[in-house]
């Protein structure tokens, strides 16, 4: 069984929910070898998180945008207030998102429900890239 592992980079996204399935499929193209395994994704930052949730209706990221954004907003009176006001709030949204996923991959692709897709949930008002590690194991 082997195991890769892999570093990518996903290009700055603004503020708000965005699908990288492809990216991910595109960065790790052995996968279309895996029979049997699983993919683990982890985000290697602490100001945005990655999540599995609806990739069809446009909607669905906004509302989590909107959603986020009103559990923890910026005007809370938080005390790590040095790298500006969408910093704490970032660290909060992505710790109850987590910094990973994990997917089983099946005849050389994600098992994926029909409307699923792979989110980066992009929490800061400006962030550059985002470094993403891939690891997958199967035979």
């Amino acid at each position: 069984m082997p195991w890769i592992q892999r570093q990518i980079t996903l290009s700055p996204q603004r503020r708000g929910f965005h699908l990288i399935t492809r990216p991910i499929l595109e960065g790790l193209p052995e996968l279309a070898e895996i029979r049997t395994g699983l993919l683990h994704v982890f985000i290697m930052h602490t100001s945005a998180s990655l999540t599995i949730n609806e990739n069809a209706d446009p909607d669905v990221p906004i509302d989590l945008e909107s959603s986020f954004s009103a559990i923890a907003p910026e005007d809370f009176p938080y005390r790590h207030t040095c790298e500006g006001p969408d910093d704490m709030p970032a660290h909060v949204k992505a710790s109850m998102l987590g910094s990973s996923v994990t997917v089983p991959v099946g005849n050389g692709r994600l098992v994926l429900g029909t409307w699923q897709g792979i989110y980066l949930c992009e929490h800061r008002n400006h962030a550059g890239g985002r470094r993403l590690t891939l690891t997958l194991q199967g035979e």
